[in-house]
């Protein structure tokens, strides 16, 4: 960890790269820490990816579709991801969970998909709110 002058520590300022979230036919561009989850950068942002277990890797409310060329360049799903976009609405053969996702600069003016319902098996609708 840094160390300011003063004495007090701060964080390393990260990057910040352009990404776009799709639903719909709505787009919204979006100027995202490298560092951060695709799920925790919607929070911040406002984007309607719900996130029932809140990142961690136990439900599919986060679900999100990369396009092709982005999907190729990340890092294969692991069995428990697998396991959970089985249970997705509208799964594709480029469907990714938001909290697995950790943003670099492959992401870069990338499109981010939301499908257009999610499957909530705990409370529906529910999204939680950033920490």
């Amino acid at each position: 960890m840094l160390k300011n002058l003063g004495g007090f520590p701060f964080e390393k300022i990260k990057n910040t790269i352009n990404i776009i979230f799709k639903q719909s036919e709505n787009t919204k561009n979006i100027k995202a820490q490298q560092g951060d989850t695709i799920l925790s950068t919607a929070h911040k942002n406002n984007i309607d990816l719900e996130g029932a277990c809140e990142g961690n890797l136990a439900c599919s409310t986060c679900h999100v579709i990369l396009s092709k060329q982005l999907y190729n360049k990340l890092d294969e799903p692991t069995d428990r991801e697998y396991d959970l976009l089985d249970q997705a609405f509208s799964q594709t053969s480029t469907s990714r969970l938001g909290c697995q996702l950790k943003i670099d600069d492959r992401y870069t003016n990338e499109i981010i998909v939301l499908p257009s319902a999610t499957r909530n098996f705990s409370v529906d609708g529910y999204k939680p709110k950033p920490h």
